[in-house]
């Protein structure tokens, strides 16, 4: 029924040549596992454009109801905390996907000629993913969002000549307020998807018009050839499934906190960015007063150009590495720098412990309401209510108690303890403290 439909399909449009173009092209020394990061790529931006479009049902994007809209996918919709970690770690993911992508293509020197402006597009799509994650960072207007945000825009206020008019562009003024937020909304939702797309479309055109590079020594690339289909789709296909399956359990596994609402005038909060941040994080901290400017646009500038341009700056015609020393030096030097800021931030981050402000702030409400004259945590507190010293670990679903504390009967029919008169952050944040008790001691 399949191949009939098909035939029919084909008299109409002629598919066989679009067929052809997307699963006949031949592959330099076959098929290889070490080629799967591209498809991954997209495959995530696939399943980022899918999630974001259920979450933009839900979502409101102003200062009074974004936060509020963001807690209302947690706990109030079916589901919705599950897709909402399958976009937050689907962005790490397609950052560390892309990463690949591009080290593997340097490694295989598959940007020389004639294949440097794939290089060059693959940067500015690289670019393209770094600005996703960092529009996106606001949308939840929470602390964490937006004194990081806050931040961000300052560094751009740095640049000579521009730096001023492109930091007001971004806020929307002279503040970061309701126009920031619809401004960082319709960019992550309707600029970047429209340039990535474009861009992921002209990338896919070159790559046809000049052919995979395959392996980076011709003796290698000459003993064999094969198409697309069907092997390095079946490799492709098996390790999309392997990276769904990581994501679709770390969205599973691992709850995203929301610190307390975005507070302008809270200027004591100092936010911490993703992981993929961190290591110009920490590059900030080694650079002060007027060598500033170095860390915040000079040197990325740099580095941006040198990996725009970087085909036409080795001009080594050979494509192994081990004959590339100078290329592979810098590669290497550069991943240095990188990862030992990343392991230096994390360090810092991990050797102090932090609590979740809305952990503490659940705790003073917790004290507020007298619960310690029923109930007992640690050893301490009244014995006629259940003990929570281990709640968090015994009741881990944050709908429940949320239930509970709006009307403890309707999960715990014949309880004795009352109502509170309490607010949705208040509810939000006494059900934060009641998740983080998970141990006795």
């Amino acid at each position: 029924m399949s191949s009939r439909l098909y035939d029919w399909l084909d008299r109409r449009l002629n598919l066989k040549p679009v067929q052809r173009t997307l699963l006949d092209e031949p592959i330099p020394g076959g098929a290889s596992w070490i080629y799967v990061f591209g498809s991954v790529t997209l495959f995530l931006f696939v399943l980022q454009a899918a999630t974001g479009m259920f979450l933009a049902l839900y979502y409101a994007p102003t200062p009074d109801h974004a936060y509020d809209s963001v807690r209302f996918i947690e706990t109030e919709i079916t589901f919705g905390w599950f897709v909402r970690g399958l976009h937050h770690w689907g962005a790490s993911s397609m950052v560390v996907a892309i990463g690949l992508h591009m080290l593997q293509t340097f490694l295989y020197g598959a940007y020389k000629k004639p294949r440097e402006v794939m290089w060059m597009v693959g940067v500015v799509l690289f670019l393209v993913v770094m600005t996703f994650a960092f529009t996106g960072y606001l949308l939840p207007w929470d602390q964490t969002a937006y004194w990081a945000t806050q931040i961000g825009i300052n560094m751009v206020g740095t640049v000579p000549l521009i730096g001023d008019f492109f930091s007001r562009v971004l806020r929307g003024g002279e503040i970061l307020g309701a126009l920031t937020l619809s401004r960082f909304f319709a960019i992550h939702v309707l600029f970047l998807p429209a340039i990535l797309i474009g861009g992921i479309a002209l990338h896919l055109f070159v790559l046809r018009r000049v052919g995979p590079a395959g392996p980076w020594t011709d003796d290698r690339a000459s003993l064999a050839s094969e198409t697309f289909a069907p092997r390095q789709v079946y490799m492709d296909a098996v390790v999309i499934a392997a990276v769904f399956l990581v994501v679709a359990t770390l969205a599973f596994s691992i709850p995203l906190p929301l610190t307390d609402k975005a507070n302008p005038s809270d200027t004591s909060f100092v936010p911490v960015p993703e992981w993929y941040f961190l290591f110009y994080y920490e590059l900030l901290k080694y650079v002060h007063g007027p060598l500033e400017p170095l860390a915040t646009w000079v040197l990325p500038l740099c580095v941006i150009l040198i990996m725009l341009f970087w085909p036409f700056i080795d001009r080594n015609p050979v494509r192994n590495p081990i004959r590339r020393p100078a290329a592979l030096g810098s590669g290497l030097l550069f991943l240095f720098v990188v990862f030992g800021l990343l392991g230096i931030s994390l360090k810092n981050l991990y050797a102090v412990p932090r609590t979740d402000p809305a952990v503490a702030q659940g705790r003073a409400i917790y004290a507020q309401l007298g619960c310690a004259g029923c109930h007992r945590i640690h050893g301490e507190g009244g014995a006629v209510a259940p003990d929570l010293s281990t709640i968090g670990y015994t009741r881990p679903d944050r709908a429940w108690h949320l239930k509970h504390f709006r009307d403890p009967q309707s999960v715990s029919p014949g309880s004795f303890m009352p109502k509170f008169p309490l607010t949705d952050q208040q509810l939000n944040d006494l059900t934060s403290y009641m998740l983080s008790l998970k141990r006795a001691t």
